[in-house]
């Protein structure tokens, strides 16, 4: 029995009981009104209700007395084997084996759909991260973003939701003059800029644009080749992200161009808009966005007196732009730098007339540390001053470098133990569960060389206690992916693997789908294979949303 049909059963017992008491109105209870959840410990049953606690007060009953008139009506529903009351109102459901193991065949049935859902369509997500500027390598912070943002977008897909990977690409800026003077000084031999980029890759695209360039790049005038070393480097290490990206499993929809927002008049129609809305004042020869209305600490430069636009103009005019191509939620990865212009992009969201943290949702990341042999890893060969997202891939591949930066909440810092990261054990986290898959195929292979196939399926024989726990950590998978696009945190799915991947070795070590030496193939075997199967399957889905392989042997 799913929780659809458990809450449906609910439901059922739970409206005429409510109709009863309330004199023929059951006041509007729907299955969202009823709330179920797997209890942290087994032993109280398979699945939990505070729903007589939360209704007492609508149908004006004990809410003891009331949960027991549940209980009673739940104990007739086909599937459930007991209902217990406990404290002051909580309900305890345990399943009998066949309802429960009903889920096994579920699970391999439905495939790759399995723990996907629409409930998300109407969301049309603009999903923008990484974003790193084009003056170098994408460093550790990058990375991160780079695993978790698409391991979101993955995440929101399943559940509906229409995204769009985006990535902001800024070619507009002080931050580029540095990039294209550190080039000129690197092909002519000079020091690297005070203010400037290190690290042999400036050589190296500094070489590649003298190559690219058409003529003879050295006869230009200091400004001309400025500009020249400018359009040609910046196009040239864009190139390098984009295929360092996509070697790490991550391709973009929109690669959004900053300057495309200066050069279409973009900011002026954003000024425009609220101007229109009230929200825009001159004073000292500037133009302001009277933010402060909207919870910022102080009113925002959005056109200086000197007529050159502001930082945040630019973040006016894209975020326009992004409402004007359709999307209903902007969610936008930041950096911890970032961490303080979080109150005035909530204030811009909210002078447009759209809903703070709705409409627009900001996610901030932590720092990224690499540790080997117990000391942090901090110097790259190639960017010089920082580890970039090649070094990680190097040193432990793209499965590793994805999984190890995806299964902590982003809003912490993460130390990486490269070490660890490289072992074949189980203290590696990712080889834990990627050999739990890679376990579940072996078992079907040695099962198929035995005779033992999927002809038969009785779901009461799944009784053991590790069956239990497997099915019931089975059952959680959409539930868990449901809440990760929610509240947009990755991380719930990989540590739910972690979980799955050892209660399937426990249940491995303990219930045999192969039988014991010159004994008979029985139906307990043949529906064991069911299990097993199944929770391959849940661990390759599982691992897909992550952008992680699941390989079939180890």
């Amino acid at each position: 029995m799913d929780p659809a049909a458990l809450s449906a059963a609910l439901l059922a017992v739970i409206a005429p009981l409510a109709e009863a008491r309330r004199e023929g109105s059951s006041a509007g209870i729907t299955a969202a009104d009823l709330p179920l959840e797997r209890p942290k410990n087994r032993d109280h049953g398979d699945w939990a209700s505070n729903a007589a606690l939360k209704l007492s007060k609508v149908v004006g009953a004990n809410p003891r007395e009331f949960a027991a008139e549940v209980a009673a009506g739940l104990e007739a529903v086909d599937g459930i084997a007991s209902v217990e009351v406990a404290g002051p109102g909580f309900i305890n459901i345990r399943l009998d084996a066949a309802a429960a193991g009903a889920l096994a065949k579920t699970i391999v049935d439905q495939g790759a759909s399995f723990g996907t859902n629409d409930s998300r369509a109407d969301e049309i997500i603009n999903l923008e991260f990484v974003s790193a500027n084009p003056t170098g390598p994408i460093h550790l912070g990058g990375t991160r973003w780079a695993a978790a943002g698409d391991a979101l977008a993955r995440i929101l897909s399943s559940q509906g939701a229409k995204v769009t990977r985006e990535y902001y690409f800024n070619d507009h800026g002080a931050q580029i003059d540095r990039f294209a003077r550190s080039l000129v000084a690197a092909h002519q031999g000079d020091p690297t800029p005070e203010d400037g980029y290190g690290g042999a890759y400036i050589g190296d695209i500094a070489a590649r644009v003298v190559e690219a360039y058409d003529g003879d790049i050295d006869a230009l005038d200091a400004d001309a080749k400025q500009e020249a070393f400018r359009e040609l480097g910046v196009t040239l290490m864009f190139g390098e992200i984009k295929q360092s990206l996509h070697e790490f499993g991550v391709d973009f929809d929109v690669y959004f161009h900053e300057n495309d927002l200066h050069d279409s008049g973009a900011v002026d129609r954003a000024v425009a808009r609220l101007r229109e809305l009230g929200h825009i004042f001159e004073a000292d020869g500037a133009t302001w966005l009277r933010s402060t209305e909207f919870g910022d600490d102080k009113d925002r430069v959005i056109i200086k007196s000197d007529g050159q636009p502001a930082y945040i103009s630019g973040d006016l005019a894209y975020y326009l732009d992004k409402r004007e191509r359709g999307f209903n939620r902007c969610i936008i990865m930041l950096g911890a730098d970032h961490h303080g212009y979080v109150q005035r992009l909530m204030a811009m969201c909210a002078a447009f007339g759209d809903e703070p943290h709705v409409n627009l949702q900001v996610l901030i990341g932590q720092m990224v540390n690499l540790v080997r042999d117990g000391q942090p890893l901090r110097m790259s060969k190639r960017a010089g001053t920082v580890v970039t997202l090649e070094d990680l891939v190097e040193i432990v591949g793209v499965d590793a470098a994805r999984y190890a930066l995806t299964r902590s909440s982003a809003d912490s810092n993460l130390d990486i133990d490269l070490d660890v990261l490289q072992k074949r054990t189980n203290d590696n986290p990712v080889f834990y569960v990627q050999y739990a898959h890679a376990r579940t195929h072996n078992v079907a292979r040695n099962a198929a060389a035995s005779g033992v196939d999927r002809s038969e399926f009785a779901p009461e024989l799944l009784d053991h206690e590790t069956e239990s726990a497997l099915l019931g950590a089975l059952q959680e998978f959409p539930r868990i992916v449901a809440y990760a696009a929610e509240v947009r945190e990755p991380h719930r799915v990989a540590r739910y693997l972690e979980e799955l991947a050892g209660l399937y070795h426990r249940w491995y070590d303990n219930c045999r789908v192969i039988p014991l030496g010159d004994a008979p193939v029985e139906p307990v075997h043949r529906t064991r294979l069911w299990l097993n199967d199944a929770t391959g399957q849940v661990l390759r889905n599982g691992l897909t949303l992550l952008g992680v392989s699941a390989p079939e042997r180890m």
